[in-house]
């Protein structure tokens, strides 16, 4: 493309920039598979370089063949089938040296309806990357299968046994299956809420409704609802700053954002979980700490991912909370970081900025 001799119309500086700034692969030929044009992006997936292809036929430089083995060049035939047709929609083929591609492409044709193909734009998308993405949704798949299938079956489980023999248990046995009930119930909307938190942290859609939040008073309350569902007082120390600037943020996800680093804190770590409030230059910083064995710093890229549940034997949940607090945290335009405590187990800390009211 760059200096190469190619016999058909000259690709100008400002075209070769234009291809090179796109994100997918590009191949251009003409109408009968000569190599126009090459971008970076082709290049990188393919290791096919544009000096190397520029000029060459594209059944040779490019050969990509479908899982049966075919050719897809040769089933593409430019210059066969229809005259109204445009597009060949996208498809995974792969190259002798083993690449996976996601390719698709478009027949330029002169004049647009029903004339001669006179070029081929071809597109490339790494399949690796599609490969990584299907795996990540059967995983959550697999993830949301396992986790209702127990809640589930024991409130069916419970609820048949009860309608059944309602009148040979007694009413604290009564008492103690519902309750069982009840807290499955609550199991499996936890999970459907962490879900919908997924789905529009990955689509984009997660909307932040601010106001005024005094966050160590939010602390306190999360504090005081561990305590209240039975763990000792003295595990929470709470510290807070003087002089805190006022705070503009979406107080229930504030709620949810402490509430999962203390219930990671509380399931991973040992000891004194402290949480700390201090101001920073352009807001506010909370730090969540335990005295447990902390996170190994090669795990550290790890622990805000999608199911990442650590080495801790004490599993439990599904591994979407601190995935889902990196989101809650960057949709208010703060950011978090886990390092080594003082006390030597885990420490997240988020900065988050002081925000501005909703007028909407």
């Amino acid at each position: 493309m760059q200096g190469a001799d190619t016999g058909g119309p000259a690709v100008s500086p400002a075209c070769t920039i234009a291809i090179d700034d796109l994100p997918d692969g590009l191949i251009v030929t003409d109408g009968f598979g000569r190599v126009l044009a090459v971008n970076r992006a082709a290049a990188r997936l393919t290791g096919v370089t544009p000096e190397r292809a520029v000029g060459g036929a594209m059944d040779e430089v490019f050969p990509f063949r479908d899982h049966d083995g075919r050719e897809w060049w040769k089933g593409l035939d430019p210059q066969g089938g229809l005259r109204t047709r445009s597009r060949v929609p996208e498809r995974p083929l792969h190259l002798p040296a083993g690449q996976e591609l996601h390719v698709a492409a478009r027949l330029v044709r002169e004049p647009a309806r029903g004339g001669d193909v006179v070029r081929v734009a071809i597109t490339l998308r790494d399949g690796g990357a599609r490969a990584r993405l299907e795996r990540s949704r059967a995983d959550l798949v697999s993830t949301v299968a396992h986790e209702l299938r127990s809640p589930l079956t024991s409130v069916k489980g419970f609820t048949a046994t009860l309608l059944a023999k309602w009148t040979r248990f007694t009413d604290e046995q009564k008492r103690v299956m519902l309750e069982t009930v009840n807290n499955d119930a609550d199991r499996v909307t936890r999970l459907i809420t962490e879900l919908l938190d997924v789905s529009r942290i990955e689509s984009g859609r997660l909307e932040v409704h601010r106001q005024v939040v005094d966050v160590p008073a939010r602390a306190r309350r999360i504090i005081a609802g561990r305590v209240a569902a039975g763990e000792p007082e003295d595990r929470f120390r709470l510290l807070a700053g003087d002089d805190l600037p006022e705070m503009w943020l979406d107080q229930d996800k504030i709620d949810q954002i402490l509430g999962n680093l203390v219930e990671n804190a509380v399931r991973h770590g040992r000891g004194t979980v402290t949480i700390e409030i201090e101001s920073v230059g352009w807001g506010l910083a909370v730090s969540v700490r335990d005295e447990g064995e902390g996170i190994a710093p090669e795990l550290a890229p790890r622990v805000f991912r999608q199911f990442w549940r650590g080495n801790s034997r004490r599993r439990g949940g599904t591994g979407l909370g601190l995935f889902i607090v990196k989101g809650l945290v960057e949709a208010h335009g703060g950011t978090i970081a886990v390092q080594r405590a003082p006390e030597g187990g885990a420490e997240f800390r988020f900065t988050v900025p002081t925000g501005a009211p909703d007028f909407a």
